[in-house]
């Protein structure tokens, strides 16, 4: 008897149109192209406007994926948003994607695991599925990551994007759809990345404001060491458990962080560049949205066949990491 399976059967993407180069970030602050490329392989990144939110990208992506799965938004039992630049802090940014949808059935919530957000997502949607708590689920990650970015510290303001993707997910017999997650985190390195002001602990002051605390901050050298070994111990866990081979992996679209993690990785496990699915030049990182996004690229440029495998992995701020493998 065929397993019931959390398939995804639609993709899209929302992002600003609004172009931020790294010639326009040698004006900014004391960095340079090359220094960027080199570092990190990012060329460009999309920049949200003063009056453009999160919940407004998240809509696009989440009206592409429905429009390509044919399914109407009053179908949809849930919707769940991963990302750490919410509208507001009250409510939770997934009720105005409800409400913009007009998805009158369905349950809304955000959630928190940084850059690993999607992962999570994919593990969330799936355990829905297999227990029969819901048919039809819509994931969204993304951020607005610019907002909350240090524009006179040049070792982050040269990393962050905005934007979101989406999926459509779909309970299925059969043998395609997600066949494997794993997910991780450790809080011990809770401040390799942290945004510490505006929460319970330091709430909002002049005080913070003055200090910049409300900007993201980040442990670089520190957070580059682990992430290749926790990336790559995620993608053989999950492989395992789905038992797919490292060679059977046709499509790795990895969060976007840093090309030189990517390579590492697929390196360690033989992944030649024909399977690396690298968008980071175009996005840089869009934290939770780095996957769906790249995702609905090549999907929408028929890169992906039926039956295909691939494996998304991620690592972000908690740290959380993990990795998912799906049979397309």
């Amino acid at each position: 008897m065929d397993k019931i399976r959390a398939r995804i059967i639609g993709t899209g993407r929302g992002v600003p149109e609004k172009i931020l180069t790294n010639a326009d970030l040698e004006k900014l602050v004391d960095t340079s192209d090359e220094w960027i490329t080199t570092r990190t392989g990012i060329k460009e990144r999309r920049i949200a406007s003063e009056n453009e939110a999160l919940s407004d990208f998240a809509t696009i992506a989440a009206k592409n994926a429905l429009e390509m799965a044919q399914v109407k938004p009053e179908e949809l039992d849930l919707i769940i948003l991963g990302t750490v630049t919410m509208d507001q802090p009250i409510p939770a940014s997934a009720c105005f994607v409800q409400h913009n949808l007009g998805a009158t059935n369905a349950a809304a919530f955000d959630f928190q695991a940084g850059c690993t957000g999607f992962i999570y997502g994919l593990s969330i949607a799936d355990q829905y599925i297999r227990a029969g708590s819901a048919k039809k689920i819509l994931l969204i990650g993304g951020e607005i990551l610019t907002k909350v970015t240090d524009w006179q510290d040049r070792t982050t303001c040269v990393l962050f994007g905005d934007g979101c993707g989406a999926v459509v997910i779909y309970a299925e017999k059969g043998e395609r759809g997600i066949l494997s997650t794993s997910i991780h985190s450790d809080g011990s390195m809770a401040d390799f990345i942290a945004m510490t002001g505006g929460g319970s602990r330091i709430p909002t002051s002049h005080q913070t404001v003055d200090q910049r605390l409300h900007y993201i901050k980040m442990k670089g050298n520190e957070t580059f060491k682990v992430a290749v070994r926790r990336i790559e111990s995620a993608c053989r866990e999950s492989l395992e458990l789905a038992q797919i081979p490292a060679e059977g992996v046709r499509w790795f679209i990895p969060h976007q962080a840093n090309t030189r993690i990517i390579n590492a990785v697929a390196e360690r496990l033989g992944w030649p560049e024909d399977r690396l699915y690298i968008n980071i030049d175009r996005y840089g990182n869009t934290s939770a949205g780095s996957i769906p996004i790249g995702l609905d690229e090549v999907v929408r440029d028929g890169k992906v066949k039926a039956d295909d495998i691939l494996l998304f992995s991620a690592f972000g701020a908690g740290l959380t990491w993990g990795s998912s493998v799906v049979r397309w």
